[in-house]
């Protein structure tokens, strides 16, 4: 009888931890995006810094948020290695138009910025 106790206490338990997805309680509080949509809405992103640079924005603090953003939004962009492999590239050139907006030279963040914006377009082949 006391192992026939034990055995329903062991099923019903493993019953009760299979009743929940983890993969539900782990998506619960996150947004998902589709690659093609996140490209989008990086490069409207991008297209939003260098408007703030073209309209003669020279806060470096706030251009640097927002590229910060962009490459943050960036970063979540992934659909297979081909794809983080080129992602990691303008990673690089987000970081680089970050450090050229701190020094102020601001034609070289644009220059940074249309590169960067040249890549994630070009993810949309690797999809």
């Amino acid at each position: 009888m006391k192992i026939l106790k034990s055995a329903v206490i062991a099923f019903s338990l493993a019953a009760t931890l299979g009743s929940f997805s983890t993969t539900a309680v782990a998506e619960a509080g996150r947004t998902t995006y589709k690659p093609g949509d996140l490209i989008t809405t990086v490069a409207e992103k991008i297209d939003g810094v260098v408007a703030a640079i073209n309209n003669g924005s020279e806060d470096s603090e706030q251009l640097g948020v927002l590229i910060k953003n962009a490459s943050n939004l960036a970063e979540e962009i992934n659909a297979n290695d081909k794809v983080a492999r080129e992602n990691s590239k303008a990673t690089k050139h987000f970081k680089a138009a970050i450090a050229s907006t701190k020094s102020g030279d601001l034609q070289a963040t644009k220059d940074h910025l249309a590169k960067a914006k040249e890549v994630i377009v070009g993810l949309r082949k690797l999809l």
